[in-house]
């Protein structure tokens, strides 16, 4: 712990430049994040005020809207917008080197979407697609789902495949529910989706669903 003899905001600070913010836990975090607060509402009991409001579930409170953070007592629109840029920001951080980026796993693959998917409360289906080196080229967005279903195309899981002279591609998304299992329907759609590619000539090389709980990887559980 910092030493308790400073404000609370100044203590929680010196203590992440001294240790370093691994150490810190989610609310003091939070608290620096939203410092320096105001008179009536001070940064720390903001950020416990805001872990409550959403029950503790950072999934729920990075994806809040504008508006349902300043329905927190001591959020107002600054400290909302604050809230939304680092989460963005910490999003595109984790998938920046991926120009460069050549996927010889999926271990490869999921810091590459993880930060963008693992937090939607919508099921969305995705297509990396890669050169003839595996180099990477681009991520697309396919379809957007309900909470629990996306509708996926086959034309339109290859379109941009094609467009984009693509060798291969991998295919990715998530589970809003969190668990990464992979249901009867994700099975069937990867064998179709795998034979429209060998006949397209574009390999489709793994399908990955994020889960909070962590991912599967088709390919890896013989699943393809």
């Amino acid at each position: 712990m910092a030493p308790q003899n400073l404000p609370e905001s100044q203590r929680v600070r010196k203590y992440l430049a001294r240790n370093g913010e691994d150490k810190l836990s989610n609310q003091e975090l939070l608290s620096v994040l939203i410092s320096p607060g105001s008179r009536n509402h001070p940064a720390p009991e903001t950020a416990e005020t805001l872990l409550d409001a959403f029950d503790g579930n950072l999934k729920d409170l990075f994806t809040a809207t504008i508006h349902q953070l300043t329905c927190v007592e001591g959020v107002g629109f600054s400290k909302a917008c604050q809230i939304k840029a680092a989460f963005e920001l910490g999003k595109w951080a984790a998938s920046s080197c991926e120009d460069a980026l050549v996927i010889e796993s999926t271990d490869d693959v999921v810091p590459l979407v993880l930060p963008h998917m693992v937090f939607l409360k919508q099921e969305q289906f995705r297509v990396i697609l890669l050169d003839s080196k595996n180099k990477f080229i681009r991520t697309c967005i396919i379809s957007v789902g309900s909470l629990d279903k996306a509708l996926v195309e086959p034309r339109e899981v290859f379109r941009p495949a094609i467009a984009h002279a693509a060798a291969s591609l991998i295919l990715v998304h998530n589970h809003p529910s969190g668990d990464p299992s992979p249901s009867e329907q994700d099975i069937l759609l990867t064998k179709q989706l795998c034979l429209c590619g060998k006949v397209l000539g574009i390999e489709v090389i793994d399908h990955v669903i994020i889960g909070i709980s962590g991912y599967t990887s088709f390919k890896k559980r013989n699943l393809m």
